[in-house]
């Protein structure tokens, strides 16, 4: 038995079938009866109804001339429906899949099993309220800026999230560009937690600088004697995605000889095994991430254009950090609480300037780099504060504390500095673009760099940012 009476709306013209089966039901069920086949115009039905009772025992076999047809195609159209069972008035094979086909939950013959209608009420009481839940947790996390382990609360990152929820249920192929450390394996997981092959094998591979034999190897598989060493048979990544989704990174490394060959697999939906001959087939979604233009690589012949329509049916970008900087303090403390709460550290802020570099700095690296420079700060960190000492010497530059800089003058002049070399930073130092950039006359722009001692990376002996070592980027972006 629930513990909370599940509301049925009954939607019948006959009161006393109505009344016939309100008794039978018996306690646990609140039972609101509508003599009339249509939904009120402005009513919300998901607030009031957990499931749909509906009587179509007057339908005819084709249903063209029932109304309780149409008023469940009305009620599959509003936004989530509860789930509605339908009392036919036996077993017509045809009506039943007409009803089905309009998405009716269930479909029970008349007169119905009491036993049999009160489970019935039950599941889809359940599944109604699984449902809600789930849609309001996705509303948190779309409010949150969150998409399962991705982080973004910007624009640009909000249009990615609203066009992957789109995508995520149709089983199509997806191409995921974008620079590296932008988070396109993440993305490509979000996408199958939300699609219906969540429930199987979300497989990953990385076609990177790796050859093309052990590529192909990886891929396909092997038979048993195929090539010396092959003692047993094995699996390759295309049988362990069965169900599931493939997701292939740097697809743009993949050789000339392999692309036929997976673009057979996209065709066909079959492949053979190295050194087998029997065709084996697969039941897979493809998502494929690169850092490069494919399109570019087709025209000059290094991929295959026919390949590259298969793979480019949707695409989706990841915007690089530099291009999403509202998203730079979300992210930073993200890592902070995981990595303080990982090595026992009391870290729970950053001070306003070591947050100021983290906002100013270019990024070349992208959100991976991010994760590694907060996770150095940590580790140095002993306070509960993150300060300006604890990131790497690229991102002390301009930021240490002085005593001119605690006068006006002192924090014009910082801020103009500051804004001025990250503009250049941006530009590569094409001071022509940086003056456009700042709307600025270029002969002036001269003037400020050497007011305010500006001098280029090389000039002073940095370098970018390395990527330090770290956890492997593969849980939160």
């Amino acid at each position: 038995m629930c513990k909370d009476e599940i509301r049925v709306w009954f939607c019948s013209p006959d009161v006393g079938f109505v009344q016939a089966v309100t008794r039978a039901l018996g306690p646990g069920f609140l039972i609101e009866h509508s003599d009339e086949l249509i939904l009120p115009q402005g009513s919300k039905l998901e607030g009031w109804a957990d499931v749909v009772l509906l009587d179509l025992r007057a339908a005819s076999s084709d249903g063209s001339l029932n109304p309780g047809l149409r008023l469940l195609e009305t009620i599959n159209r509003v936004n989530l429906p509860p789930p509605v069972i339908a009392i036919l008035a036996g077993d017509e094979h045809t009506l039943t899949l007409k009803v089905v086909e309009n998405g009716a939950y269930d479909v029970l013959a008349s007169p119905p099993d009491m036993v049999e209608l009160r489970l019935i009420l039950r599941r889809a009481y359940k599944y109604c309220q699984t449902t809600r839940e789930l849609q309001q947790l996705r509303s948190q996390d779309r409010l949150a800026g969150r998409l399962h382990e991705l982080i973004g609360s910007s624009e640009c990152m909000q249009q990615v999230f609203a066009l992957a929820q789109k995508v995520a249920p149709c089983d199509v192929t997806l191409l995921i560009t974008g620079e590296t450390g932008t988070g396109k394996e993440l993305l490509a997981r979000a996408i199958h937690r939300m699609s219906a092959r969540a429930a199987h094998p979300f497989v990953a591979f990385s076609c990177a600088n790796l050859p093309e034999t052990l590529i192909e190897d990886e891929l396909f598989g092997h038979e048993k004697g195929a090539f010396t060493g092959a003692l047993m048979a094995r699996r390759g990544r295309l049988e362990m995605a069965d169900r599931g989704t493939l997701f292939l990174d740097e697809v743009g490394d993949l050789g000339l000889g392999l692309q036929p060959k997976l673009l057979r697999v996209l065709q066909e939906r079959t492949f053979e095994r190295l050194g087998g001959n029997t065709p084996i087939a697969v039941n897979l979604r493809l998502l494929c991430a690169t850092n490069q233009n494919l399109e570019e690589m087709g025209q000059s012949g290094k991929f295959r254009e026919d390949l590259y329509y298969r793979l480019n049916v949707v695409q989706l970008h990841m915007p690089p950090l530099r291009e999403r900087r509202d998203d730079i303090p979300f992210l930073a403390h993200h890592f902070l609480h995981r990595f303080a709460q990982q090595f026992g550290k009391k870290s729970k802020r950053f001070c306003r300037l070591a947050m100021q570099a983290l906002e100013e700095y270019v990024w070349p690296g992208n959100v991976r780099e991010l994760e590694n420079v907060v996770q150095r700060a940590v580790v140095l960190a002993e306070g509960p504060s993150i300060e300006v000492w604890h990131l790497p010497s690229t991102f002390r530059k301009g930021f240490e504390q002085t005593p001119l800089a605690h006068s006006y003058e002192g924090e014009v002049r910082e801020f103009k500095r500051r804004l001025i070399l990250r503009t250049l930073r941006e530009c590569s130092w094409r001071k022509t673009d940086t003056a456009r950039r700042l709307g600025m006359a270029r002969n002036y722009l001269h003037r400020l760099i050497n007011q305010l001692d500006i001098r280029s990376d090389a000039e002073e002996g940095l370098t970018e940012l390395p990527v330090e070592p770290g956890p492997p980027f593969d849980r939160v972006m």
